[in-house]
C-alpha cells in the first residue's frame, strides 16, 4: 500500500514537472476541455436557471391558480374550432362562483372574470407606455400573492359601480410619481382619469422576460366602460383551495362550465381550463434545445481535446523512450510507468475543466450584469460532474499511450534514438 502511494505521488510530481515544462503545448492540449466543460456548466447552468426562475415566477403569479379560456395555451389544432368559441362575461365568473359555493366539498376558493390591454399611462408630463391594464373585480386581491406598498384594492362597492379607481405596479408608480407616493392623485389610462388608491410591492419579472411591476389594476365595469371588450378577451381565474389537487379542481371547473354553458354528454367544450404547468410544457422544448446543443458541442470539444491529449502523450512517449527504457532497466513496473503518464493526461484534462469552470462563471458574471433578473445558479453537483467529466477524458484518452509506455522493452527503449 505504501508503495503504491508512494508511485501516485511520484507520477503526479513528474506530471507537474512535465507540465510545467511545457506551459505552452498544455494548454493547447487542454483547449478542447476547456470549451466542452464551459459548454456543459453553460448549457446546465441556463437549464437550472429557467426551472429556479419559473418556479420563483410562479410563486409570484401564483402557483394555486386554473385559468378559463377561449384559446388553449398550447397545442392549437383546429385554428377555427377555437375561433368560433363563445367568449366569456363578467356573469360567467358569477355563474361558477355559485355552482362552486353549492358544490359540497368544492375545491374552488373564488372565480374572478379579468380582462387585459397594454396602456400608456400618463399623469402630467410623465408617462409610461406599455403598461398591462387589467379589469377585474373587488375579489382579484385574493387570486394574487402581491402585497401592498400603499393603499388598498377596490371594494365590491366601487368594483360594481365602475368607479374610476386604480392601484399602480410600483415600477409605474415610480416612473410617474419619483419621489412620492401617488395615493389620491389621478393619473390618465389611455386617455380616461382615474384616481390612484394603492400601490403593489414589488414582484420582480416574470424569466426576466417581462415585468410584474409594469401594471395597473381597475374596476372591471369601468374598464368595459371606457375600452372595448374584444371577443375572446375576458378570462376567469380560478383560486384552488388545495394546490395538491390542482388536476380534481380542473376537473370540477370543467363539469362546471359545461354545465353553465349546456354541453351535452359527449359534445366537445366549447374552452379551455388551463393551470400554471403549462407553462412548464412550453418551455421543455427550450430546455431540450439547449440541452441538445450544449451537449453537441460538448462532445465535440471533448473528443477533439481527448484526440489532442492522446497525441501529446503519445509524442511524450516517444520523447521520453530511453528515461522509460532507464526506469524499467532500474526495476520500475509496468504500473508505475502506466500511472506516469495516465497521471499526466488527467492533470491536463483536471486543469482544463477548473480553467473551464473558471471561464463559465466569469461568463455568467458577464450574462447576469446583462441580464440582473436571470436567475444563475452554479450549483454543487454541475461542477462535480464537469470536473468528473474532466477526468473521464483524460482517463480515456490517456489510456492507450500510457499503456503503450508500460509495455516497453527496456533493451529497446534504452537503444532508441
Amino acid at each position: 500500500m505504501d508503495r503504491f502511494l508512494y508511485e501516485i505521488t511520484e507520477s503526479v510530481r513528474i506530471a507537474m514537472a512535465q507540465i510545467r515544462a511545457n506551459k505552452m503545448r498544455s494548454a493547447l492540449t487542454a483547449l478542447g476541455v476547456i470549451i466542452g466543460i464551459v459548454a456543459v456548466t453553460l448549457m446546465g447552468t441556463a437549464i437550472n436557471g429557467i426551472d429556479i426562475g419559473f418556479n420563483r415566477s410562479l410563486a409570484v403569479i401564483g402557483d394555486d391558480m386554473i385559468y378559463v379560456v377561449k384559446w388553449p395555451w398550447h397545442g392549437v389544432d383546429d385554428w377555427w374550432n377555437y375561433a368560433n368559441r363563445p367568449p366569456f362575461h363578467v356573469e360567467d365568473a358569477e355563474a361558477l362562483n355559485r355552482i362552486t359555493e353549492g358544490t359540497p366539498g368544492s375545491l374552488i376558493d373564488v372565480v374572478v372574470p379579468t380582462a387585459g390591454r397594454s396602456s400608456t399611462v400618463k399623469s402630467g408630463q410623465n408617462q409610461v407606455s406599455g403598461v398591462q391594464t387589467i379589469g377585474s373585480t373587488a375579489d382579484y386581491g385574493r387570486t394574487i400573492s402581491a402585497d401592498f406598498q400603499y393603499g388598498r384594492l377596490f371594494n365590491e362597492e366601487e368594483s360594481r359601480a365602475g368607479r374610476e379607481v386604480c392601484i399602480l405596479g410600483v415600477d409605474v408608480s415610480d416612473k410617474l410619481f419619483p419621489g412620492k407616493t401617488p395615493l389620491d392623485e389621478w393619473v390618465k389610462i389611455d386617455g380616461h382619469p382615474f384616481r390612484v388608491i394603492g400601490i403593489l410591492a414589488r414582484q420582480g419579472s416574470f424569466l426576466g422576460l417581462f415585468s410584474l411591476d409594469n401594471q395597473t389594476i381597475i374596476p372591471i365595469n369601468a374598464y368595459r366602460k371606457f375600452f372595448d371588450v374584444r371577443n375572446g378577451q375576458v378570462q376567469l381565474h380560478v383560486k384552488v383551495k388545495d394546490k395538491t389537487k390542482m388536476d380534481d379542481a380542473q376537473e370540477e371547473v370543467t363539469g362546471a362550465m359545461r354545465r353553465i354553458r349546456g354541453i351535452l354528454p359527449g359534445q366537445r367544450d366549447n374552452f379551455s381550463v388551463e393551470q400554471q404547468q403549462a407553462f412548464k410544457a412550453q418551455l421543455d422544448p427550450i430546455k431540450q434545445g439547449i440541452a441538445f446543443a450544449g451537449l453537441f458541442v460538448t462532445g465535440l470539444s471533448l473528443f477533439v481535446g481527448a484526440i489532442g491529449i492522446m497525441n501529446i502523450t503519445f509524442v511524450s512517449v516517444r520523447e521520453r523512450t530511453k528515461e522509460i527504457g532507464t526506469r524499467k532497466a532500474l526495476g520500475a513496473r509496468r504500473r508505475t510507468i502506466l500511472l506516469q503518464f495516465l497521471i499526466e493526461a488527467v492533470s491536463i484534462c483536471f486543469a482544463g475543466g477548473l480553467v473551464g469552470l473558471v471561464v463559465t462563471y466569469l461568463l455568467g458574471l458577464v450574462v447576469k450584469s446583462a441580464m440582473p433578473s436571470f436567475p444563475l445558479v452554479f450549483s454543487f453537483s454541475l461542477i462535480v460532474i464537469s470536473l468528473l467529466v474532466s477526468v473521464a477524458t483524460g482517463i480515456i484518452s490517456g489510456f492507450v499511450p500510457a499503456m503503450g509506455a508500460s509495455r516497453l522493452d527496456p533493451v529497446v527503449a534504452l537503444r532508441y534514438e
